[in-house]
């Protein structure tokens, strides 16, 4: 079976891996979800044929290092990295990457993302760039100083929010990425009101924003869109339209 079914059928346990940080699950089932989008990519570009039993081919070696499953690979295991930061669980980025390397070898496609969250990237150019920064002070619990972190805490989300929407995994990661701001707009309630900006007009903002309880796309949305002024951010009227678009509910 090579069609859309099959990778619907491959996707399915690395959703659940991404979803919960599951860094046993995503090993077992990352190389298979390779292997049918590098496929189903070939069928499409008319580079390959569907084989005369059905099968989805394994990837040769020299198919590992190219820059379609490079990216394809990339992306699952950002995806990965994100929902494991949002828990705090360097453990599960430390255990994938090393059943990576006994599966696939040193090297393994996505692992340059992987070495970049031990690294210091001085001026972050790209939004992977950002991402991993961000993650990486997650992972280490470097949290920011409680006068900043209301703010870091907003760019963090908006760092992981972008990342997520243009993902294969958009959803595994805005659920657990909702729930986490949920958790900190709390936090800030408790805790970190006086460092907010305009806190007369804030706190009310933010309880409105925490009084909505689903945890999805559009209620990240809305609490970037209305909680940047208390965290003295600006946003271009561009990108506020299209939280704005975002944050409607059908």
């Amino acid at each position: 079976m090579t069609d859309m079914a099959e990778l619907r059928k491959r996707k399915e346990p690395l959703n659940r891996a991404i979803l919960e940080a599951d860094p046993g699950l995503f090993a077992t089932h990352f190389l298979s979800w390779l292997e049918i989008t590098s496929f189903i990519g070939a069928l499409r570009a008319g580079e390959a044929r569907v084989p005369d039993d059905g099968a989805t081919p394994a990837l040769f070696p020299a198919q590992l290092k190219s820059p379609c499953v490079e990216r394809v690979a990339k992306d699952a295991v950002l995806a990965f990295c994100i929902t494991a930061s949002l828990k705090g669980d360097k453990a599960a980025v430390d255990a994938v990457e090393k059943a990576l390397t006994e599966i696939l070898g040193a090297g393994f496609p996505g692992s340059s993302s992987l070495q970049s969250f031990s690294a210091s990237i001085e001026t972050p150019a790209t939004l992977d760039d950002h991402v991993v920064q961000v993650a990486g002070k997650m992972l280490r619990g470097d949290i920011a100083p409680p006068p900043m972190r209301a703010k870091e805490y907003w760019n963090t989300g908006l760092r992981f929010f972008e990342k997520a929407r243009g993902s294969n995994f958009v959803h595994e990661i805005m659920y657990p990425l909702a729930k986490w701001h949920r958790e900190r707009g709390a936090e800030i309630l408790e805790k970190g009101v006086a460092f907010l900006a305009h806190i007369e007009e804030s706190v009310p903002v933010l309880r409105e924003i925490l009084a909505d309880k689903r945890n999805d796309q559009a209620f990240i949305a809305n609490f970037l869109l209305k909680l940047t002024p208390a965290v003295d951010m600006e946003l271009t009227d561009e990108y506020q339209g299209l939280l704005r678009s975002l944050a409607r509910r059908n």
